[in-house]
């Protein structure tokens, strides 16, 4: 349980490019202006060797990230990134990391929680798109990285992403709230 929130919606997604699952829980705050967390548990295996990673995502009521805790524990390596959104300016360890001023998103490498953030965010029409650029969090070593993005409103519970440099696109089913049934080729939600 979360202090001062409450579930809207927990899920598992089973990832399809590799072995694992992903718990994800999506909170709302008891107050009106209170914003929404993403939390969750990841469980695969990635690059050969098994991996469980936790994250915990802290938006404001609009869907604009405020906090990002991430941590990836495997056999060889354990490792946490901690960061905090202010007005587009984006803090690791006390100091600004350079190279993601304006970057109102941040994008969770592993699954699909945080493409929840810009769907809801936008609120787009059907064939409305809009760009972005997210503060992209690879896994399972957590660098960061710039990634520009576009979503794409194709109809009721379908948008298109697109990676915009790398002219990766999916087509997102997703429910009522935004979140993700089915990536194709990603992972898709265990009924």
């Amino acid at each position: 349980m979360m202090r001062g929130r409450r579930l809207e919606r927990a899920l598992l997604w089973r990832y399809l490019r590799f072995q694992g699952f992903e718990y994800c829980s999506l909170w709302r705050g008891s107050q009106p202006d209170g914003g929404w967390a993403i939390r969750g548990t990841a469980v695969a295996e990635i690059e050969g060797r098994p991996v469980e990673a936790r994250y915990r995502v802290i938006c404001d009521a609009g869907w604009r990230t405020m906090t990002a805790h991430v941590g990836v524990v495997s056999s060889e390596q354990k490792r946490a990134l901690r960061l905090r959104a202010e007005h587009g300016r984006w803090f690791g360890d006390g100091e600004e990391v350079p190279g993601f001023a304006g970057c109102i998103d941040i994008d969770l490498g592993l699954g699909a929680s945080t493409n929840t953030l810009p769907i809801r965010r936008f609120g787009l029409e059907v064939g409305e798109a809009r760009d972005l650029t997210a503060a992209w969090v690879r896994f399972p070593d957590l660098s960061l990285q710039p990634l520009p993005q576009r979503y794409t409103r194709l109809s009721d519970g379908l948008y298109r992403y697109e990676s915009v440099g790398t002219g990766f696109t999916a087509d997102l089913e997703v429910d009522d709230l935004g979140l993700v049934t089915i990536y194709p080729g990603w992972c898709e939600r265990v009924p």
